[in-house]
C-alpha cells in the first residue's frame, strides 16, 4: 500500500558542491525536497522506493553507493544503510541519496529502482503495480526533471511546447491527478527532454486506489529546466 510520496528533481547542480558558486540559486529547490521528504517520514511507512530516471532500468539494494566525480566532485553518497557490492548509483538516484543523507533519513529502509527514460506509458504502469503489490506501508521518492527547453539556453533550446507541458505536468503533480499523469505524450516529453515523465508515471500507477492528496511546493525554470516539487499524502 502506498502511503506517501515525495516528487523532486535531479540535477546534480542541487548538490552544492557541484553547484559551486551558483549554489544559493537552488536553495529554495532544496528547501522544497527537505519538506517533501518531511512529508514521507511522518507516513511512518515500512519501506522507502526511490525512483529515477536512467539510461537503463535496473534495481539498487539498499547500501549502493553512488558518486559525483563524474561532475568533477569528490563527494560519495550510499542509499541508506549498509554495504552493498555492484554497479554505483546512477545520477539521477544519487542525488536522490544525497537528498536522504542531508535529511537525515533513518525512517524506513531505502531501495532504488531506475526507471529507463523512454519506458512505454504501459510498461510504466506495470511497474507501478509491481512497487506496490507486496505488504507494507510503501513510501515512493519520485526523482525526475521537467522539460528542458524553456528558454534560449536551455540544454534543449527554446521550445515553446515546453512550458504548457511543464505547466500540466506541475498541476497534475500538485493535485494528484493520477490520470492527467498517465496521459503525458512521451515522445514530446523526449523530445523536451523532460526527464521525470516516465518516473512520473510509474507513481500514477503505484498511486491507484490509495487516495492520496498533493501538494505542489516548487515549480521554478533555472537554467531553462522545469524543477518541481510535490508531495502526496
Amino acid at each position: 500500500m502506498l502511503v506517501a510520496a515525495a516528487v523532486c528533481p535531479c540535477p546534480p547542480l542541487l548538490v552544492p558542491e557541484v553547484a559551486a558558486g551558483a549554489a544559493p540559486e537552488l536553495d529554495a529547490a532544496r528547501a522544497a525536497c527537505a519538506d517533501a521528504l518531511g512529508v514521507l517520514a511522518a507516513a511512518r511507512p515500512d519501506r522507502l522506493m526511490v525512483l529515477g530516471p536512467a539510461e537503463q532500468g535496473g534495481h539498487y539494494p539498499q547500501g549502493t553507493r553512488g558518486s559525483f566525480r563524474g561532475f568533477g566532485v569528490d563527494l560519495d553518497v550510499r542509499l541508506g544503510l549498509g554495504d552493498a557490492p555492484g554497479p554505483e548509483l546512477p545520477a539521477s538516484l544519487a542525488v536522490a541519496a544525497w537528498l536522504l543523507e542531508r535529511t537525515g533519513w533513518t525512517d524506513a529502509p531505502v531501495e532504488g529502482v531506475a526507471v529507463d527514460a523512454d519506458l512505454p506509458a504501459g510498461q510504466c504502469a506495470e511497474l507501478g503495480t509491481e512497487i506496490t503489490g507486496g505488504t507494507g506501508r510503501i513510501a515512493l521518492l519520485v526523482m525526475g526533471d521537467g522539460s528542458a527547453s524553456r528558454t534560449l539556453k536551455a540544454p534543449g533550446y527554446l521550445d515553446d511546447r515546453a512550458a504548457p507541458f511543464d505547466a500540466e505536468a506541475a498541476r497534475a503533480l500538485g493535485a494528484a491527478d493520477l490520470s492527467a499523469l498517465a496521459a503525458l505524450d512521451a515522445g514530446l516529453a523526449r523530445e523536451l527532454q523532460a526527464s521525470g515523465r516516465a518516473p512520473w508515471q510509474v507513481l500514477a500507477s503505484a498511486a491507484e486506489g490509495a487516495g492520496l492528496d498533493g501538494t505542489l511546493l516548487y515549480d521554478e525554470a533555472p537554467y531553462g529546466v522545469g524543477y518541481l516539487v510535490a508531495a502526496w499524502s
